[in-house]
């Protein structure tokens, strides 16, 4: 007995729940002021049990007196790693530091761990007012941590009482928490901003015990020294001393009829592709969403709200008259004039009915804000199209044509009077350079964008995505882009995104709305976004931004052309806004490096504007494209129940009855001024022959090619098959090396020769030799012809994502079902095509492309590229590999398959192959 604890409650529950329940991870949070060393040591050599505490410690000055309290003591022998220590060396700590150790340490090192159950050792004497603990800690804060805690374990989230003696503080902090676990939305802090000094102090040591031993902090941060000191942190120091806390408001909450509200109008799949019915942004994309919501019951839990056109005066609040009158124009055009107006715009088609229907797009985003602004919904989701976030003031752009977004965000403002602080996060896949530029020059409005960006060269190109555009003039440092650099973006690197910088930024900005741009193409299965979110990931990301602004956060549908997947992630989302606690994250893979370097790049450029990104240098130890080797040996649970199926910090997953250890290592990933190639080593059954082995791209890419076109729905995978945009190649498993992949692959255009004295091992395993790495040359344009990085090879080595199993995943790159070039396609001569026919220039027999408007023969880049030298002279975007039949578009800079391209295709595959292909549909 000590402390005033006669028996370890918390303790005593993990214990029954594993015995009792099978329940294998426990998380354990304590809160309470004082260090739970009772607890601490009973759990310290188990790696079943994660305790992260969060404390007074002072230097040790404070009781329990203790160096076990420190941030240095991570756990012993099998348990190392499973104890975490978050210690406050000063009094008066406030929310935001509490939220920044949740953020930066607990919530990462948890979704790693992936908890069945979480027990809080709820102590509230860190409350402003107890006599003990001193600190300023609020109630509101306290139900910020209780909604970030409800992300976890299903929801599975058990709070019980410790410490506190203020008796009105304790009051209204375990009634301000009981809200949060009810549903309730969380009250908007009072006092926001970033963490102190000494907190980011104490979070920096705990990152730095903690990165041996949990694969999320490797290549993470090291605490910051003296010299790193952003310009200004000198007067904040000193104007931050003891803190005396005023007296906090009673909280009260919001009396809702009706939780989320729901805005909807099957006018709006009236706007169609004339020309294409192929195209993409198709009217079934709302339509299926709607069907699946209410095929789930969610739509019978919203309140549905009628759509209404958005009036001139919503509309010329983001956009020029010139623009709306010639948006409007357009309802009396003929076909012909249609089709030469959308021409005029990049990536646009347009109908008779366009107009009415982005009108209704916009105003039924406005509508929604207007319910949420005046209390008749807490929440709320708009599925509406065209999309928006492309749109200029004067121009339409990427299937856009009004920002809805936009729009929305000046309407809350109008409707409120004042310059209502408003968070936009962009989360589809392509940057939303309309949104960005209408409020660059606003610090009301804070734009956060994550989208691939892949250096400039990904919709919609240039660098106006880039992490270095910051916004102008007052609105400086209220633009932050997170820029990815390449495909299979998941659920990890998205959410380390949202602990590490999004949710600190807007934490301290304190929005009072947050508008999400809510594409889905980012989405696993999606034909244009290539990465690999799941629905579940799309929950979690809700449920974060729902603890900002009171709960009042609003979707509007964006991108995403996956049918399955857009419905799934929608419908995700709308779950986690009707209160429902977001699924288990299972297969979590550790965040790829080239993720990790993008976040820590947008760090880098926005420390100066934003104090709560000052916890930790954003400089990577090795380097962002280094992996570092978790050497840790997998711990051994200490209950026998809780060894089945556990997983280990370093990401291994120990098998029950086994013994066996399936190892979770990173994968090198491309960072910006690298040409070299990520390693693939490529093992197969001795069943499977080289030329499988070498020449199955050719027929990996006409089967993609034919996944991705399927009907025009675009329906074809659900999204549990589905993942990332590209087919899944099962291979026995695979190893990395630090050998390089051959310069020439496939999907490049050209079909590797690999001689058996290539070959390393046995008959299983293919080694590709570093005497085929590509020699270092200037890069040039167009992967068709060898022209992009190597890092985006046919065969990418993923791992994590099924790390528990026998079994490694390769991607077969999936091609697109339409590009806006494909006008630029011309009939086949008369005479036909000769596969054989050399280059045209060089006489080379071996990686020839045709051009695909005027039928000449140049070879590859690996030979003597002169099919890009024909390109950049003619501007010709679309050529056909001789090779494997593949379509190269210089202008996308991606693969496509089209309906257009089936004809060209079939009449190469009869002079290739004798005989029509497969599946010529």
């Amino acid at each position: 007995m000590d402390g005033y604890c006669m028996f370890n409650h918390v303790a005593v529950a993990a214990r029954y729940a594993q015995q009792k329940h099978d329940i294998q991870r426990v998380l354990i949070v304590d809160w309470d002021v004082h260090h739970g060393q009772g607890t601490q040591f009973t759990f310290d050599q188990d790696p079943s049990v994660l305790y992260f505490s969060i404390h007074r410690y002072e230097q040790g000055r404070f009781w329990p007196h203790l160096t076990a309290s420190n941030w240095s003591t991570t756990g012993f022998g099998e348990g190392q790693g499973y104890t975490i220590n978050v210690p406050w060396n000063q009094v008066g700590m406030r929310d935001a530091d509490y939220i920044a150790a949740f953020l930066h340490v607990l919530l990462p090192v948890s979704l790693e761990f992936q908890p069945q159950l979480v027990l809080v050792a709820a102590g509230f004497d860190a409350l402003q007012g107890d006599p003990k603990g001193e600190m300023a800690a609020t109630p509101a804060g306290f139900a910020q941590l209780t909604h970030l805690l409800m992300g976890l374990a299903g929801g599975k989230l058990i709070l019980s009482l410790e410490g506190g003696y203020n008796l009105r503080s304790l009051a209204e902090g375990v009634s301000a928490s009981l809200h949060t676990l009810l549903g309730d939305p969380c009250p908007v802090l009072e006092f926001p901003g970033a963490p102190c000094p000494s907190a980011q102090a104490s979070i920096s040591c705990a990152l730095e015990a903690l990165e041996p031993f949990w694969e999320v902090f490797v290549r993470s941060a090291e605490t910051l020294e003296e010299e790193d000191t952003v310009e200004g942190d000198d007067v904040e120091k000193e104007a931050e001393g003891p803190w005396q806390p005023p007296e906090f408001p009673i909280l009260t909450w919001p009396v809702l009829q009706a939780r989320t509200g729901l805005v909807y109008d099957p006018q709006m799949m009236d706007h169609y592709n004339l020309w294409d019915n192929h195209h993409p942004e198709t009217p079934q994309r709302i339509k299926r969403i709607m069907h699946h919501l209410e095929e789930l019951g969610l739509a019978g839990r919203c309140l549905a709200l009628p759509a209404r056109p958005a009036t001139d005066a919503e509309l010329l609040a983001c956009h020029s008259a010139e623009h709306v009158d010639r948006l409007r124009a357009t309802e009396k055009m003929k076909t012909r004039e249609l089709h030469r107006e959308g021409a005029n715009y990049d990536s646009i088609y347009i109908c008779p009915s366009t107009f009415t229907c982005a009108q209704l797009a916009a105003g039924a985003a406005c509508r929604l804000v207007e319910a949420v602004l005046a209390g008749e919904v807490l929440n709320g989701i708009a599925v509406v199209r065209p999309p928006g976030h492309h749109a200029e003031r004067d121009a339409a752009c990427g299937f856009c044509f009004f920002n809805s977004v936009a729009v929305a965000a000046r309407h809350a403002q109008a409707v409120s009077g004042r310059a209502l602080r408003i968070l936009i996060v962009d989360w589809d896949v392509h940057h939303g350079n309309g949104t960005q530029h209408i409020f660059e020059e606003d610090p009301s409005v804070l734009y956060i964008s994550l989208h691939r960006y892949d250096h400039g060269t990904f919709f919609p190109m240039g660098d106006e995505g880039a992490s270095s555009q910051i916004g102008q003039a007052a609105g400086t440092g209220f633009t932050v882009n997170v820029a990815w650099n390449g495909p299979r973006l998941g659920d990890a690197d998205y959410l380390v995104a949202w602990h590490r910088l999004v949710l600190p930024i807007a934490y301290e900005f304190n929005p009072e709305l947050v508008l999400v741009s809510a594409g889905f193409d980012a989405a696993r299965g999606d034909p244009l976004g290539s990465c690999q979110v799941s629905p579940e990931g799309y929950a979690h990301l809700t449920h974060l931004l729902m603890g900002l602004a009171n709960g009042r956060i609003i979707l509007i549908l964006e991108g995403g052309y996956n049918l399955t997947s857009i419905s799934e992630s929608m419908a995700a989302c709308t779950h986690s806004l009707l209160g429902d606690p977001p699924p288990l994250l299972t297969l979590l893979r550790p965040p790829l490096s080239g993720a990790l370097a993008s976040i820590s790049e947008t760090i880098q450029v926005h420390r100066r504007y934003w104090c709560s990104l000052r916890v930790t240098k954003v400089k990577d130890k090795e380097g962002p494209s280094s992996s570092k080797l978790i050497t840790k040996k997998a711990p051994q649970a200490a209950n026998p129940l809780s060894a089945k199926g556990m997983t280990m910090p370093e990401g291994n997953i120990l098998e029950a009855g086994t013994g066996k250890v399936t190892s979770a290592t990173s994968v090198k990933e491309s960072t910006p001024g690298q040409t070299t190639s990520e390693t693939a080593v490529m093992e197969f059954t001795q069943d499977q022959s080289s030329e499988t082995a070498m020449g199955g791209a050719a027929a990996l890419n006409q089967a993609t090619s034919e996944a991705a076109t399927g009907d025009a729905t675009l329906d074809q995978t659900t999204s549990e098959e589905a993942v990332g945009g590209a087919e899944l190649i099962q291979s026995p498993p695979a190893s990395c090396t630090d050998n390089q992949t051959p310069p020439a692959s496939p999907m490049q255009g050209a079909t590797t020769q690999i001689s058996p004295s290539k070959l390393t091992g046995n008959l299983s395993t293919l080694e590709l030799d570093k005497a085929q790495e590509p020699p270092e040359e200037e890069e040039l344009l167009g992967e068709a012809a060898g022209g992009q990085d190597m890092n985006e090879s046919v065969l990418m080595h993923v791992t994590g994502d099924h790390a528990d199993t026998d079994q490694a995943m390769f991607y077969a790159v999936t091609p697109l079902p339409w590009c806006p070039h494909l006008v630029a396609v011309c009939p086949v001569p008369e005479a036909g095509l000769d596969v054989t026919q050399p280059c045209q220039d060089c006489g080379a027999l071996q990686e020839n492309w045709v051009c695909l408007s005027c039928y000449q023969v140049y070879c590859s880049r690996y030979i003597n590229a002169h099919m890009l030298q024909h390109h950049e002279g003619s501007g010709h975007p679309l050529v056909l590999s001789y090779a494997d039949l593949s379509t190269w578009c210089y202008h996308c800079q991606a693969y496509v398959h089209h309906k257009a391209l089936v004809a060209v295709k079939n009449i190469a595959h009869q002079n290739k192959f004798g005989e029509n292909m497969l599946h010529s549909h």
